[in-house]
């Protein structure tokens, strides 16, 4: 029987007490009385539901749970709200970032027990999917998108069978890693995977690349040397950017798939080769043939299946699990003080258009990991605030400017548009931030710029309004 591990922060004994006089023998209860050791017992003990507790809903400690949120990344978490919670529109927003779902204390035993053995599966959905990931290294798809899940049915039928297969997709797709997820799902799993990128072999040692040579064949071939196609008898071999072949090497590629022989460069003897062959491409090859730079025989040769890898734009809700995964995967590479991602990061990777795709996504990832210089990536660390506005066309002092407007903007959102809360988080006066905000023509949210009753004290809302100019339509 598997044992399900909840953890329970916080320096009331009681939230942990009650949860094992609730739960079953099947789950073993841990207690951290702060942030470091939750993080410890994580590691240590595996756990798999984290509860945090509230006993104030109005300015909760969201940056250090969001970084312990961030730094367990298999874990589920459940917020538990005690009595005199009242909910306000930031706090709503931060248990719809970090937590699963939440319970007020103290629950109905019935359903807190279903939600955390909801949780526990989750949990292992993801640590199975982690783990699987890890054991193989980069070359492994990841995804539960509609598109990834549609890519994952036609891999497994397309190696269920042997026969030539044409990968197309936007370069940083994961082409290669669809041809080795074949390979390895198919009857020639047991061989070897050759990829030969078509485009980086020069145009004068192509041939003997893909076909190998005898000795003597050529002026410095001091020795036989097998091809590529001939190291991957057996297994499979894949040809990657097969559209930047020259037409006389799809020549002989295409008597290879006829004749399933090859002739080494400086020989007669024809040598029968079993190998499967995958072929990868960017270019659309349909109209490279109606341009005349591919040959069309070749073409239905290769085309025998067909899977087309999706970009990464179309599939923006595996975003936050490639995030997760090659965080853990170069994080011996980051910051000690890095603990994840902030929200705002993720939110700006999803919506971002990737023309770079999977491999660019890496790239950014990487090097905030190591450029961040906080305990949560930002927008910022990836690059992402950056860019905009044309830099021919925007000054530093005008940067400057709409980056100081965005940073209120946002201070002023979180405070639930509160002056004293945005001043303090923004590290000015009150008289500070109200200059701020006439400068800048920042207007209250509408819904707070009401006219108090006669005698009452003006709300930091009904300040806020007065504060701000009324603009002439």
């Amino acid at each position: 029987m598997e044992l399900r591990t909840l953890l329970c922060l916080g320096r009331q004994s009681d939230l942990a007490a009650a949860c094992r006089d609730i739960l079953s023998a099947r789950w073993a209860v841990y207690a951290a009385e702060d942030f470091t050791q939750a993080r410890k017992l994580s590691d240590e003990a595996g756990c798999g539901v984290g509860l945090v507790p509230f006993d104030r809903c109005d300015e909760p400690s969201s940056l250090e749970v969001e970084e312990l949120v961030a730094s367990c990344h298999a874990m589920e978490w459940v917020a538990i709200l005690r009595d005199g919670c009242v909910m306000t529109e930031p706090f709503r927003e931060f248990l719809l970032d970090n937590f699963q779902m939440h319970h007020n204390w103290p629950p109905a035993p019935a359903s807190f027990v279903d939600s955390l053995e909801h949780a526990w599966e989750r949990s292992a959905l993801r640590r199975r999917r982690m783990t699987a990931a890890d054991a193989t290294g980069e070359s492994t798809m990841i995804g539960t998108s509609p598109a990834m899940k549609y890519v994952f049915r036609s891999l497994r039928k397309i190696a269920a069978v042997d026969a030539p297969t044409l990968i197309t997709g936007e370069s940083g797709t994961g082409k290669e890693l669809a041809a080795l997820a074949i390979h390895r799902r198919s009857s020639r799993s047991a061989g070897s995977f050759v990829a030969v990128n078509c485009g980086a072999l020069p145009a004068d040692l192509i041939q003997s690349e893909l076909f190998g040579h005898e000795r003597g064949a050529f002026t410095g071939a001091y020795y036989a040397k097998k091809g590529l196609l001939e190291s991957a008898a057996g297994g499979t071999v894949f040809l990657d950017e097969i559209g930047d072949l020259s037409l006389e090497l799809q020549t002989n590629l295409l008597r290879f798939l006829q004749e399933r022989t090859i002739n080494r460069i400086g020989s007669t003897n024809s040598i029968p080769l079993q190998v499967r062959v995958i072929a990868a491409t960017h270019v659309n090859l349909e109209n490279a043939v109606k341009e005349r730079r591919f040959r069309e025989d070749l073409y239905y040769r290769l085309n025998v299946l067909h899977l087309v890898v999706p970009p990464l734009r179309e599939r923006a809700e595996d975003i936050p699990l490639f995030a997760q995964y090659f965080f853990k995967k170069f994080s011996n590479e980051k910051q000690l003080r890095v603990q994840g991602f902030s929200h705002r990061a993720l939110q700006a990777m999803i919506s971002y258009s990737w023309p770079g795709n999977v491999r660019e996504l890496i790239n950014r990832i990487r090097r905030a990991m190591v450029m961040c210089e906080n305990s949560l990536i930002s927008p910022n660390d990836l690059g992402f605030e950056k860019r905009g506005a044309d830099p021919d066309h925007i000054t530093l002092e005008q940067a400057r400017e709409m980056a100081e407007r965005n940073a209120i903007l946002m201070a002023l959102q979180f405070a639930d548009y509160n002056i004293s809360q945005t001043a303090r988080q923004l590290r000015v006066s009150r008289v500070t931030l109200y200059r701020l905000i006439q400068k800048h023509n920042i207007l209250g949210r509408p819904d707070r710029r009401r006219t108090p009753p006669p005698g009452s004290q003006p709300t930091p809302h009904t300040a806020l309004a007065k504060a701000i100019p009324t603009p002439a339509y």
